[in-house]
């Protein structure tokens, strides 16, 4: 995408990172949630957009754990913010792109997402891909993608700090 640079977040990002998600989200409860899982390094991957310099985007990807048979790691995505005056611009969607090329390289094989189906759809994202977890977010909006040989089913067990909101 002409005109952004997709890179790893730091900890002068924060602020910046903490009005997006406040102003894409009209509240405090992603920002809290962000602050949590970093807190309890519980952070997978976080990545910003930047245009011109300037934090317009943000995402990040914190541990899930998939109680089966046989236990297995994953990722959760959320949030995934994008400033309001820079939305409908594909900046989410590059954010989005760029985390699962990083993810799937670092060895990830399953990203989770409780989100609008028509959106996360367009990343690979299925129910159906999640219908085979135990979740207390079960239901249409609850999707998944593998990136490799990833279970299908067993209990997912979210960041304690989803518990919060």
């Amino acid at each position: 995408m002409k005109g952004i640079t997709i890179r790893a977040a730091s900890p002068e990002d924060c602020p910046a990172i903490s009005d997006i998600l406040k102003a894409a989200f009209q509240g405090a409860d992603e920002a809290d949630l962000v602050d949590r899982l970093r807190q309890d390094n519980d952070v997978v991957l976080e990545l910003v957009a930047l245009k011109h310099e300037t934090i317009v985007g943000h995402i990040l990807f914190s541990r899930l754990k998939v109680t089966a048979t046989e236990d297995s790691d994953a990722v959760a995505l959320a949030p995934l913010a994008v400033s309001p005056d820079h939305q409908e611009q594909g900046i989410g969607s590059e954010l989005v792109r760029s985390a699962h090329e990083h993810l799937a390289s670092a060895g990830e094989t399953l990203s989770v997402v409780l989100g609008e189906p028509e959106y996360y759809g367009r990343f690979g994202y299925e129910h159906q891909r999640a219908s085979g977890f135990f979740s207390e977010y079960q239901g249409e909006y609850l999707q998944a993608v593998a990136f490799g040989d990833a279970p299908s089913s067993g209990t997912l067990i979210y960041a304690p700090a989803f518990g919060a909101l």
